[in-house]
């Protein structure tokens, strides 16, 4: 599958954005989908992880009460909601795909993933 990240952008502290994945292809609601970021200088890290459903999701503890996961299958897109933004959440933010039809499992680690998009730079400074 093929992905789109975008939504990316310049924002003040404690402000929100909201960014979008949008996947090619008719199997959309076969894969689970997760986003990961990476700092300049620093590994790509999770942020948060959705099940192929929507029925499971998990979170990295830091923006795991600020920041939401969600899918819309019908319009093959997954969306990250963040809200409260801190200048150390400032990174490029990718979503990732992994096929995994008939398991309500979100993956954690970016080697579970197998297709990636090219990334959404979220800049948070005042």
């Amino acid at each position: 599958v093929q992905l789109q990240a975008y939504g990316g952008g310049l924002v003040q502290p404690g402000g929100s954005l909201r960014l979008s994945c949008a996947a090619s292809g008719r199997t959309f609601s076969s894969y689970a989908m997760g986003w990961f970021r990476q700092a300049p200088g620093m590994e790509r890290e999770f942020v948060a992880a959705i099940s192929w459903s929507g029925g499971s999701t998990r979170y990295k503890d830091s923006v795991k009460d600020r920041f939401t996961i969600s899918r819309v299958n019908a319009k093959n897109t997954v969306y990250l909601q963040m809200n409260s933004l801190k200048p150390e959440d400032t990174a490029v933010y990718y979503c990732a795909a992994r096929f995994s039809l008939g398991h309500e499992t979100t993956y954690l680690n970016a080697y579970d993933y197998h297709d990636w998009g090219q990334g959404t730079l979220v800049t948070v400074s005042s």
